[in-house]
Formats: C-alpha cells, sequence, structure tokens
C-alpha cells in the first residue's frame, strides 16, 4: 500500500453533486483527463501540476479514495483543446462543443470568479488552460 500521508489533496470541481460525479468517473476509469484555468493557478498560488507528480483524490467529505499520478501536462489555448482530450473527461461529451460550453458554465460561476478575484471574468478562444492527464495508481476506498 502506498503511504498517502504526505500527498497533496487532488480537488476536482468544488465539493457537491459535481465533484461527487467526478469522483465517480475517476473511479470508474472514464475519466482520464481534467481541465483547469491557468489563470486560476496564479490566483490561488499554486504551481502547475507536473508528470510524475502524485496526488490523494479526495470526495466531496474530504475523504481519500484514490492515490492518482499525473501523466501529461499541457498548457493550451482553450480554442485549441482536442476531442480526444474532451472525451477523456469521462463526462459523456461527444463534441469540444459541448465540453467547453460546460466548462465556460462552471468557469463562469461565481465559484471561480471569485478565486479569480474577478466578477465579470469570461473565457475566450485565446484563454489559457491546463490540459492534465492522470492515472489511478491505488484505489483507497
Amino acid at each position: 500500500m502506498t503511504s498517502f500521508d504526505d500527498l497533496p489533496p487532488y480537488l476536482l470541481g468544488f465539493p457537491g453533486p459535481l465533484r461527487d460525479r467526478l469522483v465517480a468517473a475517476v473511479l470508474s476509469g472514464a475519466k482520464t483527463s481534467t481541465t483547469g484555468l491557468l489563470p486560476e493557478y496564479g490566483a490561488e498560488g499554486e504551481p502547475l501540476p507536473e508528470a510524475g507528480q502524485r496526488s490523494v483524490l479526495v470526495d466531496s467529505r474530504e475523504r481519500p479514495v484514490a492515490v492518482v499520478e499525473v501523466t501529461g501536462v499541457r498548457v493550451v489555448r482553450l480554442a485549441d483543446v482536442d476531442l480526444q482530450h474532451a472525451l477523456d473527461e469521462g463526462e459523456g461529451y461527444a463534441s469540444v462543443a459541448e465540453w467547453r460550453a460546460e466548462h465556460e458554465r462552471f468557469w463562469h460561476g461565481e465559484p471561480v470568479r471569485e478565486a479569480l478575484g474577478d466578477p465579470g471574468w469570461t473565457a475566450d478562444d485565446d484563454t489559457l488552460v491546463v490540459a492534465e492527464r492522470f492515472r489511478i495508481l491505488e484505489r483507497l476506498a
């Protein structure tokens, strides 16, 4: 068993139904990629993930459910996110347009705008996003 006490948490979305759905998709094997806003990393003072980095995936109740390892990270323009990345998010997207519409809905929500410190922030084609790939190393729950 991997020791995960010293690993940082791997947080998907915000606690609640969205996080629960995303964690379930990871645990089922459907979700092997995720996308974050580059500006949010800067606003929160977080370093970008790096290949080989290990974290503990937590559910909405902050319970550890799996150890995950980042397998790849790309910073790309929102307009350049490809279909394979969208499909690998494991949320049932059939097109990049569908993926983008759903992500923009999330990113334009109050919690993300608050994290960015800009209540009017909006994404456009040139918004830089962090396209991350990962795999489960060990299930904990």
